[in-house]
Order: C-alpha cells, then structure tokens, then sequence
C-alpha cells in the first residue's frame, strides 16, 4: 500500500462505503470543530460539524447512550432511596457484576477473572501488595524506561515501601528498559535477555502492553514467559491496550493486569478502571489489603470482623462500587459486543496502514516512531515534526483536528475502529501535509 496509495479524498471515502464498522460512529457524539478550535484560539477558519478526534487514546468519545443509562440511575436514586440497591431497575447491589463478561471479551479474561473498581494506579497498587513481594536476593521491578509516569512513581514507591522490612536497597530495585541506540522501540529479545540477566533477582516484571508514548505493542506472550522462567510475577498496565489490541490474559498466563477505562473503553473523564487476577491466584494464600466488597458475598452482610475472600478478582474490590463511574460503561461495552475485537482489530490494522501510507507520500517529512509492523502498534502513530511538535499540535487544533502532545517531541494521532473513519485519517494527513 505505500508505494501506490491513492491520496485522494475520493479514495479515503470510497475506503469509508465498504467498511463494515461504518455505522458504528453513528453511536458516538463526536466533539464540534468549531469548540475544539477555540481551546486553540482558532476557529475563524474552520467551518461547522464534527471535529477530526484522534485522541481516543487519551479520552474516548461519548457514547450516545450514556447520557439515557446514567439519567435511569439518578431516576431511581431519586425514586427509591437506598432502596435502589435492590429493587432499582438494575439493582446497585450486584451492579459491578454485569460488566465481567464484557471486560473479559475484552482483555481475554475468563468473567471470574476481572473486576471494575478504583483508578488505574490504585489497583496497580493493591495488586502489587499481593504480587511483589520482596526478599533481599529477589527484589527489582523491570519496567520500561517510557513507561507512563504515575507506574515509574508505583513500583520506585512500592520498593521504597518494602526495602527496609526485606533488606534491599531501593535505589537498585526498578530496572528500567531502554531501546538499543539510535532505536525508539523494544525488541523483544532484548527484554528477554533483561530478564535473563537478572535472572534470580527479579521479583516482577510490570509493563505497559502499549507504550503510551511510541505506541509500540509489546510481545505479551514472550514477555510473560520469559518473566515466568526466571521466577518473577508477571503484571500488565493495560492502559494503551484495554480496547485497543487483542489481548489474551488468561492464555498468556499473566499473573495480574490493570487498566483505565476513559481511553479506548469510552467511559468518560475519570471512569472506573479494571483488574484482572489469574484464576490460578483466587484461592491461594496470599497478602493483600482487604475490603468489604473483597469479602464473599454469601458472609458479606454478616457483617464481622473476619475478612474472607471470594475466589474470584473480586477478592481484590475493597468498597462497593461508584454506580455513576461505571454506568458509562454499559453503551460502550455492548457496542465493543456488537463490533467483536477481531473486527475492531481488522479494521485498526488497515486505517494504521493507510495512515502511514499516506504520511509517507503526503507529508514525507514527519517521522513515525511507532513500529511499521502492525503486529508490534495498537491504533496510535507517534509522530515528529520538523520544528516544534507542540506548536504544531495547537496549530491542527486551531483548525478542529484533535490529536495530542506529548514531550519531548511527539504528536499522538489515533484512528480509533469504533468510530474513526478514513477520511478522518485523510483530513489530518492532508492539513499536517499542507503545514510541513
């Protein structure tokens, strides 16, 4: 496809009638132009209508049925009281329960497998408390050296938290991943000779799936592995990949995974964040810090002193759930149902190619980060500019084309399956074109 892409508007619509997603977008409240402009301080040359948004990534768009689901909820919070949490139209009380089918389909979980609660680093804590646990010869967390910031400050702080107690020294204790010389990305087996190398002293291998900054899709599967051979615990931040690539926790054998739902899963500003804990974990003896809503359900209104869990990653819950964060939910999990992630995944691969075909014939002077391989990127193209990235980025804005910047030089643009279209991928190649 590179070397004889079709540049064309015509041609980015004609791409638009034959996806079979195409009305999926129909479901979504995309942002206005004009609006987004102004944040910019543009808009006088921009007309009417939906903006170019490829910054699902960082928050997703606005299902249209959100607004009908959360209004239902305040309906019988106002009707019934607390009474609501047993005979509201979807009782309160079991609420969280119906999301576990989805989410598992999601990340490739079994229901038993994942829970909705808390804030992303909150469970990559509480799950670390279970999961790294630290002896004065097996103590290093290996992350990668571009994780996102709040993981780099979750596993320095859980080292500091533990060193004194175990008899390590924490300033050892986080090894940090870097690309070869001249390279942006990781290859995949230099993150396993890493973990070779350090061999017996490495507690927990922890990763980002998708890189939040070069998008690159790591080899979960030879990651976990690797990790699992020379004895340490294996966590995912799915934060990137939640919604965005094929995941199969279950299979791979991960031992925990964690992730926000305001990205790719459409849950809105703040939504409930996700955990998963392999089954093979639920009934063994392990330290955790436990809650109310972690107890088994069948003693939970018992309401004593004595914690005992439910086998299940519920075990993991600490309070009853937020009704309002997860309502959101609902539309876009039913529509991730209606789409499959195998046909979101057919879809992303093609508007990534397009996009990267297009750049390189349109706009030759903006650089991709992300690997070419598709095998290797979710739907994000890292991508550097000549001059100022971050200028850039406000000028797109100004013009109603959303994507974001991140330092030290790179525009994040993704083509979302759910509800971007090729033609919004032409739009913003053909202005970045026009502007470098």
């Amino acid at each position: 496809m590179h070397a004889t892409v079709d540049t064309t508007e015509g041609h980015a619509t004609a791409l638009d009638a034959r996806d079979p997603l195409r009305n999926l977008r129909g479901e979504f409240l995309m942002p206005d132009a004009r609006s987004v402009a102004a944040c910019a301080g543009g808009s006088w040359e921009v007309s009417g209508g939906e903006a170019v948004y490829l910054t699902g990534n960082s928050l997703g768009c606005q299902p249209k049925g959100v607004a009908q689901d959360v209004s239902r909820e305040l309906e019988d919070w106002a009707r019934l009281g607390v009474e609501g949490h047993l005979h509201g139209r979807d009782p309160w009380l079991p609420y969280h329960e119906q999301f576990r089918g989805a989410l598992g389909r999601v990340v490739g979980a079994m229901p038993t497998e994942v829970v909705a609660m808390n804030s992303l680093t909150v469970n990559l804590h509480l799950l670390m408390a279970s999961f790294y646990t630290p002896t004065r010869e097996r103590f290093k967390i290996m992350i990668e050296d571009s994780a996102f910031p709040s993981d780099s400050y979750a596993v320095q702080s859980q080292a500091e938290f533990h060193a004194r107690t175990a008899g390590f020294d924490p300033a050892r204790a986080v090894v940090r991943l870097r690309p070869r010389e001249g390279e942006h990305a990781l290859r995949t087996e230099d993150i396993v000779a890493a973990i070779e190398r350090e061999g017996s002293s490495l507690a927990l291998v922890m990763l980002g799936a998708v890189n939040y900054l070069t998008g690159q899709w790591f080899d979960m599967d030879a990651v976990t592995r690797a990790g699992h051979k020379a004895g340490a615990r294996v966590g995912w931040d799915l934060a990137h990949a939640a919604g965005n690539v094929p995941v199969k926790l279950h299979d791979i054998g991960a031992d925990f995974a964690a992730w926000c739902s305001y990205k790719y899963l459409n849950g809105g500003p703040g939504a409930i964040a996700g955990a998963f804990v392999h089954e093979k974990h639920h009934a063994a003896r392990l330290l955790q810090f436990a809650g109310w809503w972690g107890n088994d359900p069948a003693s939970r209104f018992v309401m004593g002193p004595d914690f005992r869990p439910v086998a299940s990653a519920d075990r993991w819950a600490l309070s009853n759930p937020p009704i309002f964060s997860l309502t959101p939910l609902k539309a876009s999990l039913a529509l991730f149902d209606r789409a499959t992630i195998p046909a979101l995944r057919e879809k992303s691969v093609v508007l990534t190619t397009y996009m990267e075909a297009l750049l390189k014939a349109a706009a030759p002077h903006v650089i991709v980060r992300t690997p070419s391989d598709p095998a290797h990127r979710g739907c994000q193209l890292s991508l550097v500019v000549r001059g100022s990235s971050r200028a850039m980025q406000k000028t797109l804005l100004a013009r109603g084309i959303v994507c974001d910047f991140r330092e030290p030089d790179v525009i994040r643009a993704a083509p979302v399956p759910l509800y971007n279209s090729f033609r919004d991928v032409w739009k913003f190649v053909t202005e970045l074109g026009r502007l470098t």
